[in-house]
């Protein structure tokens, strides 16, 4: 059984940082695209960044958000910096088995990140 379990969220203030952590479990994290996305209010879920061989970011967060990954720990991060506002949401972990399949195939419960201004 797959499991992709986030943590790390939070109330922070802009400028600040929050690391969110994705622990898997049933499959290995190094053999699948593992992304990250988030929802905000209203809005569609949106893609945030990956990783597989290399990590690849949205536009809106290149230069703020790292994603990394701990082969040992099976477990992903993101490592968000200089959060604004508008990176509020519920943030999500995934897992595809491709990088030629467009959907992800396992999705976590989500954690929630606040920036106040």
């Amino acid at each position: 059984q797959v499991q992709l379990v986030e943590s790390g969220g939070g109330l922070v203030q802009a400028g600040g940082s929050l690391r969110l952590s994705c622990v898997v479990s049933g499959l290995t994290a190094s053999n699948y695209v593992m992304g990250w996305f988030r929802q905000a209010p209203g809005k569609e879920r949106e893609f945030v960044g990956s990783i597989r061989w290399s990590p690849e970011y949205a536009d809106s967060v290149k230069g703020r958000f790292t994603i990394s990954r701990d082969n040992a720990k099976n477990t992903v991060y993101l490592q968000m910096n200089s959060l604004k506002p508008e990176d509020t949401a519920v943030y999500y972990c995934s897992a595809k088995s491709s990088i030629w399949r467009s959907e992800y195939d396992y999705w976590g419960q989500g954690t929630q990140v606040t920036v106040s201004s």
